[in-house]
């Protein structure tokens, strides 16, 4: 693997950064940048930034033999920006600038998690034979983190039968999708299908990415375990199905009106399906309400009002003559 790249999105949470950053430090692979993406512009995180790279620094030194295409040899790249734009618009700026500087692999995550320290190695394996990976996720317990690798395109929503449980002999999964917790992928997925799209601000968008990488590449879930989740969120078992987690009402604005932004996608290439999608729409609506009712019944009312004003928000995303999508970079 050349010139792997690690995008860190972080708003506002030092403690589970300096974790993060802690966990980099014991990866067994050097990687070739660390891009920090700080959505609050923080003093604070400057200074963890700074120490951060000292220690890169003194750990494996600087790439003097392979600098950047700005001439630069510190691993790390601290990216504080103006204002907050979501985890979409800290991914789209942070592959931006590592793909500028010459990265060849971007491995994104948020500021929860922590890298294993073969992590890099495990995704090594495996880059002869994808152009984008997802690895396994330790949840917060120390479990296997849930995760549906397959999306419908003809409901717009994560295929519920799809999964991350493994059958003897299983070596990987086809995918189409990925999640900006561990999601890697090389630099043929941005030549060709643009940065991550920010207009997402949060959620989906790593569903969007996944899926367009698909239909440039191939994407896979492997077997190794890569990171951990580092924050603990209420949650409640529901049957067979792993869990349904608590989310905030900012968050359920966007699970209703992002809905559009992938059927914008689907229409490229030909998947999207009114019908299908209108189903999808009263699913994601019904899922929403049983979280409400039994996670966090304390914000039915607002939580509510959040899923509505992002509904009408995708009717007029889904109509929008002017909408584009993102544009290639090569």
């Amino acid at each position: 693997m050349r010139r792997p790249a690690i995008v860190i999105v972080t708003f506002k949470r030092q403690e589970l950064l300096a974790n993060l950053f802690g966990s980099i430090e014991r990866l067994a692979m050097a990687p070739w940048r660390v891009v920090v993406v700080d959505n609050e512009d923080s003093e604070r995180t400057a200074e963890l930034v700074a120490g951060f790279a000292d220690r890169v620094r003194g750990l494996w030194g600087d790439t003097t033999d392979d600098p950047d295409e700005q001439g630069w040899v510190s691993r790390v790249v601290y990216a504080p920006q103006a204002e907050n734009t979501g985890g979409s618009g800290g991914f789209c700026e942070g592959v931006r600038i590592a793909y500028e500087l010459g990265a060849e692999w971007f491995w994104v995550m948020d500021d929860d998690v922590a890298v294993e320290p073969d992590g890099l190695d495990a995704l090594d394996r495996w880059c002869d034979r994808a152009d984008a990976i997802q690895g396994q996720r330790r949840d917060f317990d120390g479990g296997a983190f849930y995760w549906q690798y397959r999306f419908s395109t003809a409901l717009a929503i994560y295929n519920p039968l799809s999964r991350s449980s493994w059958k003897p002999g299983e070596e990987y999964k086809e995918c189409n999708a990925l999640c900006f917790e561990g999601g890697f992928f090389r630099r043929t997925v941005p030549d060709k299908v643009g940065l991550p799209d920010k207009r997402f601000f949060i959620y989906l968008d790593d569903a969007c990415y996944g899926y367009l990488a698909s239909k440039v590449g191939k994407v896979i879930l492997i077997p190794d375990f890569v990171l951990s989740r580092e924050r603990e969120v209420a949650n409640k078992e529901i049957g067979s199905v792993r869990q349904l987690n608590s989310t905030s009402d900012m968050t359920r604005l966007y699970i209703t009106r992002n809905r559009a932004y992938l059927a914008r996608y689907f229409q490229l290439y030909g998947e999207y399906n009114p019908v299908g999608y209108g189903f999808g729409t009263f699913l994601t609506y019904a899922k929403e309400i049983i979280r409400l009712l039994i996670v966090d019944r304390g914000h039915l009312r607002s939580g509510m009002t959040r899923l509505n004003e992002g509904w009408r928000e995708s009717k007029q995303i889904l109509h929008d003559p002017n909408w584009k999508p993102m544009p290639p970079l090569a």
